[in-house]
């Protein structure tokens, strides 16, 4: 091939000071030439390893500079890490070293996934006129629902899981600078990093708060508060201007927070069947065919262009969908032809758009903190990596505490694209309690694989409890049936319910308070 070898000029460990004296280190990456050119921006908390993934010499080739930084108090860089607190000034000062340097042509764009796309998007939040683009993956909208709470409940695992990995990444850190102590605490931390919460004492007080004590402030708001309304004001979505791209995971933890990213700001959507951490053609026990990767998708191609400037043109939207197996160009999301159709909870079990009789009798369920219903796949990110995404739920078939309802095998293909809500009419006999609900594809040879899930917190007091389930694209085929699984409780996905006590709770299917199913079923 006719190809010239490229010189490239790497610093590893570029000191920047923070307007408060703060040294930030990060390892910049630019072509070894005479020109000026667009520097991309990625900054992390998550250490050096992160780099590794990144695709540098993709974006050197597209003519780009790369930093990549590490957040405060972790990796190489000074300070104390604060979650989301320091990421929009830090993000500012860093463009403006950026942009004071020779090499720069005066230009940066950011890119990343996750609390990398956070910092983005709170760096694009401040408005540095120099910025000019995001790239934005698997990112949430808010820090507090649909990262830290979801429908009222702490979304434990997740938050449990990062907050132990947090505080090793602490530790880390704290060697670095001489602390001796923390060579002595990081085994025991090391030990919190693959298991569970610990269910004896306090939630507030579970041993990952001694080297994350953030945890203790999450626990203590459960309620969207000013603690939380504080953190909200460094991302204001109603201050980004330039343009945003954004990808998002059907099972991924923080599909929610992308939709609602790209609702409020516009911007190319891709979806694709991925997790948080992967974007391969399999998620959980499914593979959805070579096509469905990202990497035979083209994705890192449109990202690319995007930051460099010149995007590649196409649909607004791209989603995958799963059953059918293909990649789709939508103009909007969501579909705007898609129809809202409900589909019944009947006593017998039957899940069906006809609605009940007026006088049907209700179902009656137990719930037991002692036995909560174990998490079995789903929207994740736990410490075992294999309980994510797709998974047989045939493995809780026998647990006492779910109740399901099930449509007839479907005569046709029955395409979901769009919005999922479930209204649940209940009440329990316990102070509180959680009403979770899971969308099911069972299959002709007995498979029952979750599409979706979430959960509503209610107090005794409350009848009606809305779930948002957010959102698939989801062919359910000829021959498979939809079911609908309800309990209360969905361990360790989601905390327990503080008040839970040992009881039971009433779904309600008369004609005054019939529970539902709504799905937004394309024509």
């Amino acid at each position: 091939m006719p190809r010239h070898a490229m010189p490239v000029s790497v610093v590893h460990g570029q000191p920047i000071a923070m307007r408060d004296g703060t040294i930030l280190r990060g390892d910049l990456y630019r072509p070894d030439d005479d020109a000026r050119h667009r520097t991309v921006l990625m900054r992390s908390p998550y250490g050096e390893r992160t780099a590794r993934t990144m695709p540098i010499m993709p974006l050197l080739e597209a003519g780009m500079a790369v930093l990549f930084q590490h957040c405060r108090g972790r990796g190489d860089s000074d300070g104390t890490f604060a979650p989301w607190v320091d990421e929009g000034d830090d993000g500012v000062d860093t463009v403006d070293w950026i942009t004071a340097q020779p090499w720069s042509n005066g230009e940066v764009v950011a890119t990343g996934g996750s609390y990398i796309a956070g910092c983005a998007l709170q760096l694009a939040s401040r408005r540095p006129p120099a910025l000019k683009a995001v790239v934005a993956s698997v990112t949430p909208h808010d820090f507090y629902e649909g990262l830290t709470y979801v429908g009222g409940a702490l979304a434990l695992g997740s938050a449990h899981h990062w907050s132990t990995l947090q505080g090793l990444l602490g530790l880390l850190q704290a060697a670095a600078t001489g602390d001796t102590t923390a060579y002595e605490r990081l085994g025991a931390q090391m030990a919190l990093l693959g298991a569970p919460p610990s269910e004896e004492g306090p939630l507030r007080e579970d041993p990952v708060s001694r080297e994350f004590p953030f945890w203790t402030e999450w626990v203590d708001h459960p309620e969207r508060d000013a603690y939380w309304e504080e953190l909200a004001s460094s991302l204001r979505h109603d201050r980004i201007e330039v343009p945003v791209l954004h990808t998002a995971g059907w099972f991924d933890a923080f599909l929610l927070g992308t939709l609602e990213n790209h609702r409020r700001l516009g911007g190319p959507l891709v979806i694709g069947p991925w997790t948080h951490l992967s974007q391969d053609a399999a998620a959980g026990e499914l593979t959805f065919g070579t096509a469905a990767s990202a990497q035979m998708a083209g994705l890192e191609i449109q990202q690319i262009a995007h930051l460099a400037g010149f995007p590649a043109g196409g649909a607004p939207v791209r989603i995958f969908v799963m059953g059918a197996n293909v990649w789709r160009d939508e103009q909007e999301w969501p579909p705007a032809r898609a129809v809202a159709v409900p589909f019944y909870l009947h006593p017998d079990g039957l899940l069906s758009p006809r609605p009940p009789a007026a006088d049907a009798e209700p179902t009656r369920f137990p719930h037991d903190p002692a036995a909560p219903v174990p998490t079995h796949g789903g929207g994740l990110l736990l410490p075992d990596p294999l309980n994510i995404g797709p998974r047989d739920q045939r493995v809780n078939a026998e647990h006492p505490g779910i109740v399901r309802f099930t449509t007839p095998p479907l005569e046709h293909d029955m395409e979901v694209t769009g919005a999922v809500t479930a209204t649940l009419y209940g009440t329990t006999t316990a102070p509180g309690a959680d009403w979770t609900v899971k969308l099911v594809d069972v299959w002709p040879d007995g498979r029952e694989m979750n599409v979706l899930d979430s959960v509503r917190r209610s107090s005794s007091d409350d009848v009606v409890h809305e779930v948002d389930l957010v959102a698939t694209s989801q062919v359910f085929a000829a021959g498979h049936r939809i079911r609908v699984e309800i309990a209360g409780s969905n361990y360790p996905r989601f905390d327990l319910h503080p008040s839970l006590k040992e009881g039971e709770q009433t779904l309600f299917h008369d004609a005054g308070r019939p529970s539902f199913l709504t799905l937004s079923v394309m024509p």
